[in-house]
C-alpha cells in the first residue's frame, strides 16, 4: 500500500470506482510527466451530488464537501494511470475547479478549497499547488461542482 493510500486511510477515506466517462472524452491522458485528469464532479451513492448552485439552495459546506469528493475521482483515475500504484503521483501541479454559482455569488474559491485542502492533507507539501476557481451558470448533470487537475508522474 502506498504512502498516499495509507494517508487516505487515516482521514477515514477510500478512493471510489473511477466514474465512466458521460461524452466524447477520456478520463485521462498522459504527456511526459504530467498526467491530466478530465473534470470529475462529485459522486455520493452513484449519483451527483451535491446538485444545485452555490448561493441558491446549495451550502458552501455541502459545496467544499463536493470539491473535496471531486479531488477523490481525480485520484481514482490518477491510480488507474498510474498502474495501480498511487506513490507514482509526486505532485499536484494545479487544480481547477468550475462552481456553479448563482448570480452575485462570489466564493468559489473558498468552495474549491475542499479539493485544495483534501490534495495538500494526501500529499503534504507536494500537494501545494497552482488554481483556479471559476464560477459558471450551470454544470453537467447539474453538479454544483466540477475539478480537473494536472498531476506529476515519477
Amino acid at each position: 500500500m502506498s504512502s498516499i493510500e495509507e494517508r487516505l486511510g487515516a482521514l477515514g477515506l477510500t478512493l471510489p470506482e473511477p466514474a465512466s466517462p458521460v461524452a466524447n472524452y477520456i478520463p485521462f491522458t498522459v504527456s511526459g510527466r504530467m498526467l491530466l485528469i478530465s473534470g470529475q464532479v462529485p459522486r455520493r451513492e452513484g449519483k451527483i451530488w451535491p446538485v444545485g448552485q452555490l448561493g441558491a439552495g446549495v451550502s458552501l459546506e455541502d459545496g467544499q464537501a463536493g470539491a473535496a469528493n471531486c479531488f477523490l475521482q481525480i485520484l481514482a483515475h490518477a491510480r488507474n494511470a498510474a498502474g495501480g500504484d498511487l506513490s507514482r503521483i509526486t505532485r499536484v501541479l494545479r487544480l481547477t475547479g468550475y462552481v456553479n454559482s448563482a448570480p452575485g455569488f462570489g466564493d468559489q474559491p473558498a468552495v474549491i478549497n475542499g479539493a485544495s485542502d483534501l490534495a495538500v492533507a494526501v500529499f503534504g507539501e507536494a500537494g501545494r499547488h497552482a488554481r483556479s476557481a471559476v464560477g459558471v451558470a450551470a454544470l453537467p448533470g447539474g453538479a454544483a461542482v466540477e475539478v480537473e487537475a494536472i498531476l506529476e508522474l515519477a
